[in-house]
């Protein structure tokens, strides 16, 4: 049996697809997918998750860096043209409220979550959220679950946590929580019904 549950962001609650993120970069910046992506595999992404790149401080080294000319709005607009709700998981997850303890636990960006906060209302109802921007940790480094466990105020065995990454949810396993990877909001009701049947419909 758990008492809480700890949920991934990006593909759980809502869809990200990267490739239309690096496609409409590139455009807007004048240069090609694979420039994009390895700009930003290059190091750009866990500066952005460590909250090393703060709100439009990454728009300006962008811009800086590749000559072109982004307003901020415009910036904001592309920088989460990627994102689409997950209704049915959310709907899902609302059924769980008061049932379970919930914790969200997502690498981001603080122009993401200002973006996807006020469309997923359902996260001002979460026990905690812990996101990686705000704590200096990403994952899978042990420190990120075990500030998500101190909001949930469980030990790890009566945890679980689901991501769509498996590499993130086999860290959370190393560190004593059910670590789980989602693949679909059908798949998720079978694995929670497995930890705890009572939380399933």
């Amino acid at each position: 049996m758990i008492d809480a549950l700890i949920l991934d962001l990006g593909n759980v609650l809502a869809f990200h697809d990267n490739e239309k993120l690096f496609d409409e970069m590139a455009k807007a910046f004048g240069t090609t997918r694979e420039a994009m992506r390895a700009r930003l595999d290059g190091g750009l992404w866990d500066r952005v998750n460590r909250g090393l790149l703060p709100g439009d401080s990454l728009r300006v080294e962008l811009v800086e860096r590749l000559g072109r000319t982004l307003t901020p709005e415009a910036w904001f607009a592309l920088w989460n043209c990627h994102f689409t709700l997950h209704h049915e998981m959310v709907r899902t997850v609302e059924r769980l409220l008061g049932r379970v303890r919930l914790v969200l636990l997502s690498n981001t960006h603080d122009q993401h979550i200002a973006w996807l906060r006020p469309r997923l209302p359902v996260l001002e109802r979460f026990d905690g959220l812990v996101l990686s921007y705000e704590v200096g940790h990403v994952k899978p480094e042990p420190a990120i679950y075990e500030r998500a466990l101190a909001l949930a105020k469980v030990p790890p065995s009566r945890a679980a946590f689901f991501d769509d990454v498996a590499r993130y949810a086999e860290a959370a396993t190393a560190l004593g929580l059910h670590g789980r990877v989602f693949t679909t909001e059908p798949a998720f009701r079978t694995q929670l019904a497995a930890l705890r049947p009572d939380l399933v419909e």
